[in-house]
């Protein structure tokens, strides 16, 4: 069986995203973030946009370039403090912001992986952040229902692929950018290095080929990047 070559360009990657489309992105501040992918997404200017992220990065890194572009009109997160224009964005309304809480944000992702609808849980149900949320019993315990996130596309950074995709992440690169692998219809990942196929040892793989769609080398890091150089 010969596995297909997913490698491509990455302005013909990025041309799958569309206006109004779901876009998860992995990274947990600097690691794992696919900074090459979104300047690509801002470059092509596809607007409407519901991004899903663990944070909104700091003012000129990141998703604020999407930000300050305009391209999102809503975004799903776990804080944005670091973030000063997507505080004042969403205080003065041009940006919805939903809030969650971090591991309930990556159990919603799981969840939508998994193909289930939803998850129960009491964390931040008498916050906030469970407010209007639905009610149930389990056990004689009232709990919350969360629903189960998926994405249109899903971008993603990982250390070293192979042409079938298998992603290989390093430190706490390995965040979000597994489980949003598993939520989305369309997944790109970029990749510091794409080695051959059979080069990536079987333990080392934590995203397999079969949920990537598109993998994208990088020819060199930004100063974005500059955090998890090795």
């Amino acid at each position: 069986m010969i596995l297909p070559d997913k490698t491509c360009e990455l302005e013909a990657a990025i041309a799958k995203i569309r206006d109004g489309d779901t876009v998860m992105v992995g990274g947990f501040g600097v690691p794992g973030t696919p900074f090459t992918l979104i300047h690509e997404l801002v470059r092509q200017g596809q607007t409407g946009l519901t991004v899903i992220k663990n944070d909104a990065n700091e003012t000129g890194m990141g998703i604020d370039h999407l930000l300050a572009n305009g391209q999102v009109a809503r975004l799903i997160t776990t804080h944005i403090g670091l973030n000063a224009r997507a505080i004042v964005m969403m205080n003065k309304g041009t940006l919805e912001v939903e809030f969650c809480a971090q591991g309930i944000l990556a159990e919603r992702v799981r969840a939508g992986g998994a193909g289930l609808k939803a998850i129960v849980t009491d964390i931040a149900m008498e916050t906030e952040l469970g407010d209007g949320k639905p009610r149930v019993q389990v056990n004689g315990q009232e709990a919350m229902i969360e629903t189960a996130i998926r994405a249109d596309v899903a971008l993603l950074h990982s250390a070293q692929a192979d042409p079938f995709g298998n992603l290989a992440y390093v430190a706490t690169a390995r965040n979000f950018n597994p489980l949003m692998a598993m939520a989305a219809g369309c997944v790109i990942a970029e990749s510091e290095k794409v080695v051959p196929m059979g080069q990536l040892e079987p333990n080392a793989v934590h995203t397999p080929g079969p949920f990537v769609d598109h993998v994208v080398e990088l020819s060199d890091l930004s100063e974005e990047y500059s955090v998890v150089r090795r």
